[in-house]
């Protein structure tokens, strides 16, 4: 049976032993109707439970693309809003740390997962910042989200056993999707020249992409946005850029630019110059009803811009043509 996984608080996990307690699961099976309601908490975890639970349920995203998920705390109506959910997922890793104990709460009466669950310690990057924690950006290494969906089928199987071969069905094509996907990534960032291999970005996101794609990254804050950069930390990341000659550095979407500008300028300072490569997807995906606004638009886009942006080769339209001009 698959485990029950909820933040306990900011840097622990709280780990359920059994997904319902005594009779539970019998009730809920009894009475339930489609198409089931869930939440998730963020795009890249909505996007899985979207495509698996296919027309048996209605995913809600509680974080939008304009909002940093390592500083959103859930309002009144959004702890309703999950208060009448059938199902809750998260991504787990303290990505939704300041939701800590809203979600250990929900826990005690609905099905709540991480869908970080499954995957094995031993790939995950260590949380620099925080000792015994991990980096929960899992989705920048296609491969590795992958992992996250069996979470999500195993999860919809046990709560509504009728539909098991419909959610082992859609998590299949999907899975093949992001298989292509991956080998896209692989493709188009393989042929960025080894002495241009540094991604430099606003915040420690991509630390998974790069143990991927064989990139070296280094972000201006840490792995959450919570940080802050300090002087000593510019001052040593514009020698860094000086050093290897960087051209490009990338902005997020959802990370405030002030200390990426301030390396700019820095580096400026000694005679070196440096773009603005592109803006990434980071902490959450783009818009809602278009190509990037989905988890293969959002890592199609990155992987293009990164490419494109350090001499790399990549279709203008990236992976399968649909990326805005």
């Amino acid at each position: 049976m698959l485990k029950k996984i909820v933040l306990g608080c900011v840097f622990a996990l709280v780990i359920a032993v059994s997904l319902f307690a005594g009779g539970r699961a019998e009730r809920v099976a009894s009475v339930l109707e489609y198409p089931i309601d869930i939440v998730a908490t963020t795009g890249m975890v909505g996007d899985i439970v979207a495509n698996v639970v296919g027309s048996n349920g209605t995913v809600f995203v509680l974080m939008d693309d304009e909002i940093d998920p390592h500083l959103f705390r859930p309002t009144r109506a959004d702890i309703a809003r999950m208060q009448r959910a059938d199902m809750i997922f998260y991504n787990g890793l303290n990505l939704e740390g300041q939701m800590g104990d809203t979600l250990v709460q929900l826990a005690r009466t609905r099905p709540v997962f991480a869908v970080t669950e499954l995957i094995d310690e031993s790939v995950l990057l260590d949380d620099e910042d925080y000792e015994g924690a991990f980096d929960p950006h899992l989705w920048m290494d296609v491969s590795l989200w992958m992992e996250a969906v069996e979470v999500v089928v195993l999860a919809l199987s046990e709560f509504d056993p009728a539909g098991a071969d419909v959610y082992r069905s859609n998590a299949d094509a999907y899975l093949t999707e992001l298989a292509e996907l991956d080998a896209y990534v692989r493709e188009v960032l393989a042929s960025i020249p080894a002495a241009r291999r540094f991604l430099v970005t606003a915040h420690d996101a991509f630390g998974y992409l790069g143990a991927a794609y064989g990139i070296e990254v280094i972000g201006v804050q840490g792995l959450s946005t919570e940080s802050e950069a300090g002087l000593e930390d510019i001052n040593s990341l514009v020698s860094f850029i000086v050093e290897k000659r960087i051209s490009a550095v990338f902005a997020e979407t959802t990370v405030a630019d002030r200390a990426l500008m301030a390396v700019i300028e820095g580096a400026g300072s000694r005679g070196h110059r440096v773009a603005i490569g592109g803006e990434l997807f980071s902490d959450a995906m783009g818009p809602a009803g278009t190509w990037e606004g989905t988890y293969l638009g959002m890592i199609d886009h990155n992987a293009t811009t990164i490419a494109r942006a350090l001499g790399g080769s990549a279709p203008a339209r990236g992976f399968r043509g649909r990326l805005a001009p």
